[in-house]
């Protein structure tokens, strides 16, 4: 008998598009039905072998952003993500083509919150229904990171810029 356990902090931000914590061994399962296309990986740190084994076994394309868009550059796991960074996913989120898609970080709280915090902006969402939101993922008490709250302000600030 198979068991299918979603990820830490799943959740469906829209049809064919998705978000959790990275996944482990327990959720691939769950994550084959799925049938993704692409995975946006948001966390600092490279990916776990087990987590990358997979995708590769299912031919799903690995998009490595939290190293501040390339690798080399990496990030500490407490800075912020970039606005580069938070651009670049936007533009993959925003390509139907790329569905169904997933967006991860290390718990999907933060980093992966601050882009769907974005992308919720870009939809028009009232700013106090985006914190909600982004509090439902990263605990009721928890109020957005310094780098999360920044990303946040800056798409209400700037509107979100326009993403050619």
């Amino acid at each position: 008998m198979s068991y299918f356990i979603p990820p830490v902090n799943y959740g469906m931000i829209e049809e064919d598009l998705y978000r959790s914590g990275q996944p482990n061994e327990l959720n691939f399962p769950f994550l084959e039905r799925l049938n993704l296309r692409k995975i946006i990986y948001l966390a600092a740190e490279e990916p776990n072998i087990q987590f990358q084994s997979f995708v590769e076994e299912q031919e799903i394309d690995l998009i490595c952003l939290g190293g501040n868009a390339h690798m080399e550059n990496r990030r500490k796991a407490w800075e912020p993500l970039s606005e580069e960074t938070v651009l670049a996913a936007l533009q993959i989120i925003l390509d139907r083509s790329n569905y169904p898609l997933y967006i991860t970080c290390h718990l999907g709280r933060d980093r992966t919150g601050a882009v769907v915090g974005c992308l919720r902006k870009m939809q028009q969402w009232h700013l106090s229904l985006i914190f909600e939101e982004y509090r439902r993922f990263a605990g009721s008490t928890r109020i957005p990171t310094l780098s999360a709250e920044r990303v946040l302000n800056l798409a209400h600030t700037s509107d979100s810029k326009q993403i050619d």
